[in-house]
């Protein structure tokens, strides 16, 4: 995205990072130890290409990017959105927010998506025709919209937010600055995460499942999160009414110099998640607790370890990682389309390396690498195109 100099640095940093977390997950899916592939639909699969080489510390890293840090990506989607409808009014917000984040979901994120998932249809198929291709992508695979899915729900939850914002500006403003009020309340700032990450997660996600996926087309998301993302998106929104970087998140409020506890708290708790998964298991199968308690325990600690990460991430880039250089600026700038296009970087990567022989971690470091260079890359270049640069 564009580096906006009114903007805090820290933050442009950590959104900067999260988009690299983004690229370094889906460059280690095709490595974990529990990836499938589903040869009749590769849309099913758990990722569109998997390798035979496999290593359980990719499943480590890559269940820990998937606690949180897609609803830390909508928390801080949401920051800045208050003061632009201020400034703009909801008429001009709702056209911008269009064309920079609609129409290149719509157009851009279909065209990337169908350079990038012809390695998984080759797989399938062996099959080289274009235009068998392009029928399956649309008919059989039902216009897969990939990683891109986060943009046109962003755009949805902005969309809400504008139509709404005559009604609930006073609200919004009024619990802006009853956050503002936790900066010298830590563990109660934490417990209130805590609180809206279990009521808007557990519930939907005991009911409908946790991995459940719904949608039409390009326009699908995840059915059991969608309430979590959205209550994040909305705590962004509530944060951003606040001068939060002097006052929520200043360096020396007890929030942020608590860095080292939330960070501590993170790494236990999701220790926890990754160990409590199989005997919960057993449990249910010797019928020692009924699997409702044990979806509950599970949910709670999945809760914590979410909340605890988010602000974990937040509190130490704003401790340490709040200046201004070249790298992160760079990265900043061209993270949006990084983020649009990594996906045809990765899965190619992932399919020429299909048969080297070497560990699955090595696999992982080379694809990861690629994808993020060829991505900034691509980005940079692609800037400098007048057409895509006015959206982008």
């Amino acid at each position: 995205m564009k580096n906006n100099s009114k903007r805090n640095p820290w933050v442009d940093n950590l959104r900067s990072t999260i988009t690299i977390m983004v690229v370094a997950h889906h460059s280690a899916l095709s490595y974990t130890t529990f990836a499938w592939f589903d040869n009749d639909t590769y849309i099913n699969s758990t990722h569109p290409v998997v390798d035979s080489h496999r290593w359980v510390g990719l499943d480590i890293f890559q269940n820990f990017n998937d606690v949180f840090f897609m609803a830390l990506m909508f928390l801080i989607g949401g920051l800045f959105l208050s003061r632009s409808i201020i400034k703009k009014g909801p008429s001009i917000f709702i056209r911008e927010r269009f064309f920079r984040l609609f129409i290149p979901f719509l157009l851009l994120g279909t065209l990337f998506m169908l350079i990038a998932y012809f390695p998984p249809f080759f797989i399938s198929t062996n099959d080289t025709n274009i235009l068998h291709y392009i029928q399956d992508f649309f008919i059989a695979q039902r216009w897969p919209g990939g990683p891109p899915w986060f943009i046109w729900v962003l755009f949805l939850f902005n969309l809400i937010f504008a139509g709404t914002w005559f009604f609930l500006s006073k609200t919004v403003q009024l619990s802006g600055r009853i956050i503002k009020a936790f900066k010298n309340h830590p563990i109660k700032f934490m417990a209130i995460i805590f609180v809206v990450t279990w009521i808007l997660y557990v519930p939907l996600a005991y009911y409908v499942g946790a991995g459940t996926w719904v949608g039409f087309g390009p326009f699908d998301f995840q059915l059991s999160r969608i309430l979590l993302y959205f209550g994040y998106f909305f705590i962004g929104i509530k944060i951003g009414t606040t001068d939060f970087s002097n006052t929520l998140f200043n360096p020396e409020s007890p929030i942020v110099t608590k860095w080292w506890l939330w960070v501590s708290l993170a790494l236990i708790v999701y220790t926890i998640l990754t160990t409590i998964a199989a005997p919960l298991t057993d449990w249910i199968q010797e019928r020692a607790t009924r699997q409702f308690y044990a979806w509950m325990i599970y949910l709670i600690v999945f809760s914590a370890s979410c909340t605890l990460s988010s602000i974990a991430l937040i509190t130490t880039f704003r401790r340490f990682i709040n200046t201004e250089n070249y790298w992160w600026d760079s990265i900043s700038q061209n993270a949006y389309m990084i983020y649009l296009i990594h996906y045809i970087f990765v899965l190619w990567s992932q399919y020429f390396l299909l048969t080297l022989e070497v560990h699955a971690f090595i696999k992982f470091l080379i694809t990861f690498i690629s994808t993020l260079t060829l991505s900034w890359m691509t980005s940079h270049f692609l800037h400098k195109i007048s057409i895509i640069r006015q959206y982008i």
